[in-house]
């Protein structure tokens, strides 16, 4: 299967990309530990169905010292007990920031206490933004139908 768009040699994309990867780096530089960041950004590829960032999730969770165990499990996470409250809050919070139009009101009251009970104001911004950035980058894959290959090496865009 071919990308329907290759946004690295389009100029347009070049031109907003550019900003989208300093936003995504900014992030990844948050105080929001490395391994709750891994998780949430693979959950949410799951949910959206992008092959490419659950390829590349799945190896950086790995390289961030995450097991294999609580890699796999995090499809289903409500039911695993490999995952500490912190996670499991971040995790609901990835799925119902995620899932914003199958519920009416969105992200939860419920949800977002639970978040803000395990993570401070600056980790919870940094939880929101990594949640929107990954919604935006998943569809933008879906939409092309960038294909994964598996070939993925963590670190690989720096």
């Amino acid at each position: 299967m071919d990308a329907r768009l290759d946004y690295f040699t389009s100029a347009t994309a070049g031109k907003a990309l550019k900003h989208v990867t300093a936003a995504g780096r900014a992030v990844k530089e948050s105080p929001l530990p490395a391994a709750t960041q891994e998780l949430v950004a693979l959950r949410v590829s799951q949910l959206n169905g992008c092959a490419v960032c659950i390829d590349i999730h799945t190896k950086e969770a790995a390289a961030a010292g995450e097991t294999a165990v609580r890699t796999h499990l995090v499809a289903a996470w409500r039911e695993a007990t490999v995952f500490t409250e912190p996670e499991r809050a971040a995790l609901r919070l990835a799925e119902e920031g995620t899932r914003i139009a199958d519920a009416a009101e969105g992200v939860g009251d419920e949800a977002w206490a639970e978040a803000a009970r395990h993570y401070d104001e600056e980790q919870l911004t940094a939880l929101a933004l990594l949640i929107s950035f990954m919604n935006m980058v998943n569809r933008l894959n879906v939409i092309a139908r960038r294909p994964s290959d598996g070939a993925y090496r963590a670190g690989q865009f720096g």
